[in-house]
C-alpha cells in the first residue's frame, strides 16, 4: 500500500509503534503492540492450532515467549509490528516433545539459483511474507 499525501502517512503512523518492545512489559504500554499481539492469537484460533489439554503430572509444559519486530519498507519507514507467540524450543526433549525437526525454508544456493535464472530470462521477481507459515504447515 503506497502512502500517497503526508496526512495519509500522519494517519498511518498513528497505527504502528516505532519502538521494538523487548519483552511483553513493553509491550503492554503501547495499544499498537497490544493490537498486533491480539492478532497473533486471533489467528490461532481462525486456524485452529491452538487446543488447551490439561498436563499429565510427570511432564512440566513447554513455556511460551513473545517476539516482537518491526517491518520497515524500503524507506525504512516503520508499516507493521508483527508479534509471534513461539514455543521455548531449547526446553524441548527428543524423543519426548518431538521426533524430528525441520524447517521448510529454501537453501540459500537455489535462491541464487532461481534468481540467475530469472535475471537471464528477464523475468519479474516478487517477494511476499506468507503469515502464520509454520502453523499452517502439516
Amino acid at each position: 500500500n503506497q502512502l500517497r499525501s503526508d496526512g495519509d502517512m500522519c494517519m498511518y503512523a498513528l497505527t504502528v509503534s516505532t519502538m521494538e518492545p523487548k519483552n511483553v512489559k513493553e509491550a503492554m504500554t503501547d495499544h499498537a503492540w497490544i493490537d498486533s499481539m491480539k492478532e497473533e492469537l486471533l489467528q490461532f484460533k481462525r486456524l485452529d492450532v491452538w487446543v488447551l489439554v490439561p498436563a499429565p503430572n510427570n511432564i512440566s509444559p513447554l513455556t511460551l515467549k513473545w517476539l516482537f519486530k518491526n517491518k520497515h519498507n524500503e524507506e525504512q519507514t516503520v508499516i507493521r509490528n508483527k508479534s509471534r507467540l513461539v514455543v521455548r524450543g531449547y526446553r524441548q526433549d527428543e524423543g519426548i516433545n518431538f521426533k524430528e525437526s525441520f524447517a521448510p525454508v529454501s537453501r540459500m544456493e537455489s535462491i541464487r539459483i532461481f534468481l540467475a535464472y530469472a535475471a537471464h530470462k528477464s523475468f519479474t521477481v516478487f517477494q511476499m511474507d506468507v503469515k502464520l507459515h509454520f502453523c499452517m504447515v502439516r
